[in-house]
C-alpha cells in the first residue's frame, strides 16, 4: 500500500470515529450550554432576597433573562467562566497524551488552566495578549477570548486559592489530601461538568475520584469536593450510560459510589442526607419556593447538588421550567442554575433547549465549540500522520483558531 493510500484510510477511520462519537453531542452541548443558561438567568439575583426578586420581576421570580444593557447578552458568571477554563485544561490534557503517549492526572492540566482564568481576572485583555507572546507561558486557548476577562463576582475562595498555589507553587499528586483550606462552598461543584462529559468509557470510580480532586483544588473541606463527585457521576451517566436508566435511580447509584469511595468521611452523612430530602421533596405537591428552603440556600456544595436535584428530578421533561425554579430563592442562584442547567441539559439535549435561551446568551458559539471539541477528543497521536491544525493551534500552542 502506498503512502498516500496508508494516510488516506487513516483519515478515513479518525473520521469515521468522530461520527461515532457525535451521538452523544447533542447532549454533550445540553449540558455545557444549559449549565450556562441557569447560570446566566440567575446571575443578576444572586445576592437577591425573594422579596427583592418579586418586587423587580413579578410573582413567578425572574423567569426571562435580563439582558445586558451593552452587549444586549444574557451575561454569564465565574461559574461558567471556569467551567470553560476546565474543559481546556482537560483537552490540554488529553492532548498530551495522544502526542507524546504520558500524561499526568486531568487535575494537573486543570489547575494549570485555572492559573490562566486567574490572570484573566487580575489583568486586561490586552496586557495577557502581550504576556503571552512574550513569555509563552499560557495554558489555555481561552485566554484569546477578551470576553472572559470581566470580572463576575468571581469568589473568594477560588481566587484566594488559586493565588496561594501560584505563589507556593503547590501542584500536589493529591489536592484531597493536601488541601489549602476547610471551605465547602459551592466553587467546586459549580465549575466540574467537562470532566463528566470527556470520558465515555473511563472507569466511573475512577473518574468520580478526579472529580473530587478537581474541586480539592479550590476548596479542601470534603463536603466542598464530596460533591463534585456526585453531579460528576450523574452528568457521566446520563449522557453514556448504554442502559437508559430513570434519573433518580443515577441519582441513587451516584450517592452509593460516593458512600463506598468516602466511607470514613465524618460529614458522609450530611450529604447522602440532603440527596435523600431533595429526592424526597421532588415528590410532594408544596411550591418550589418552601421545598427549596427546606434544602438550603446553595452556597455551599451539599445545598447547591441538593437543589439541583431537586429541580432536575421535578421538571426532568421541562429544562425552563427547572432552571427558572433553580434560580428564584435567596441563595446562590447562578450556581444553583449552573448545576441544575447541566444536569437538564445533559438529560434532555441541546436540541431540546428552547431557542430563547440560546439566542440572547454570551459566548455561545465558545460554549458549543468547547463542547464539540471534548465531544471528539484528539484524534492526532504520535505515531500517525493526521494533522489537525486548529487542534494543535488551540491544544499545543494555546491559541484559538482566530487570534492569530
Amino acid at each position: 500500500m502506498s503512502e498516500q493510500n496508508e494516510r488516506e484510510n487513516e483519515t478515513g477511520e479518525i473520521l469515521r470515529k468522530i461520527k461515532e462519537t457525535e451521538i452523544h453531542l447533542d447532549q454533550i452541548r445540553g449540558c455545557l450550554v444549559g449549565g450556562a443558561i441557569g447560570d446566566a438567568l440567575g446571575y443578576p439575583v444572586e445576592f437577591w432576597d425573594e422579596q427583592k426578586i418579586i418586587e423587580r420581576y413579578g410573582d413567578k421570580g425572574i423567569s426571562e433573562y435580563s439582558l445586558d444593557s451593552k452587549s444586549g447578552k444574557a451575561l454569564i458568571s465565574d461559574d461558567t467562566q471556569m467551567t470553560l477554563f476546565t474543559a481546556n485544561g482537560i483537552l490540554v490534557g488529553d492532548t498530551r497524551g495522544q502526542m507524546r503517549g504520558i500524561r499526568s492526572a486531568p487535575r494537573y492540566y486543570v489547575a494549570a488552566s485555572y492559573q490562566d482564568w486567574l490572570q484573566t481576572q487580575e489583568i486586561s485583555f490586552e496586557e495577557n495578549k502581550r504576556l503571552k507572546a512574550d513569555e509563552n507561558q499560557s495554558a489555555s486557548w481561552l485566554s484569546d477570548v477578551r470576553e472572559l476577562y470581566n470580572k463576575r463576582a468571581p469568589g473568594n475562595t477560588c481566587l484566594n486559592a488559586l493565588k496561594v498555589r501560584r505563589r507556593e507553587k503547590t501542584y500536589p499528586l493529591s489536592y484531597i489530601k493536601k488541601p489549602l483550606n476547610d471551605s465547602k462552598g459551592c466553587g467546586g461543584i459549580m465549575r466540574i461538568a467537562p470532566l463528566a462529559l470527556a470520558y465515555p468509557a473511563k472507569s466511573i470510580d475512577i473518574l468520580d475520584m478526579e472529580g473530587a480532586e478537581i474541586a480539592a483544588i479550590t476548596h479542601g473541606h470534603s463536603l466542598g469536593y464530596m460533591p463534585a463527585v456526585v453531579l460528576t457521576h450523574i452528568i457521566n451517566r446520563v449522557v453514556f450510560s448504554e442502559n437508559r436508566e430513570s434519573l433518580k435511580s443515577i441519582i441513587l447509584e451516584a450517592k452509593q459510589k460516593t458512600v463506598e469511595l468516602f466511607s470514613k468521611d465524618r460529614h458522609l452523612k450530611t450529604l447522602t442526607d440532603i440527596i435523600e430530602l431533595a429526592i424526597e421533596l421532588s415528590e410532594n405537591d408544596d411550591t418550589d419556593h418552601n421545598n427549596i428552603h427546606h434544602i438550603g440556600e446553595g452556597w455551599v456544595a451539599e445545598e447547591t447538588l441538593g437543589i439541583a436535584i431537586y429541580c432536575s428530578l421535578k421538571y426532568q421533561n421541562d429544562f425552563s421550567a427547572g432552571v427558572i425554579a433553580s434560580v428564584n430563592h435567596r441563595g446562590d442562584s447562578d450556581s444553583t442554575g449552573a448545576v441544575t442547567g447541566n444536569i437538564l441539559g445533559a438529560l434532555l439535549g441541546f436540541d431540546n433547549i428552547d431557542d430563547k435561551w440560546k439566542n440572547d446568551l454570551e459566548l455561545l458559539d465558545v460554549l458549543k465549540e468547547m463542547s464539540d471539541d471534548l465531544c471528539h477528543g484528539c484524534q492526532m497521536n504520535e505515531y500517525g500522520s493526521y494533522n489537525d491544525p486548529v487542534w494543535t493551534q488551540k491544544y499545543i500552542y494555546m491559541h484559538h483558531k482566530h487570534a492569530l
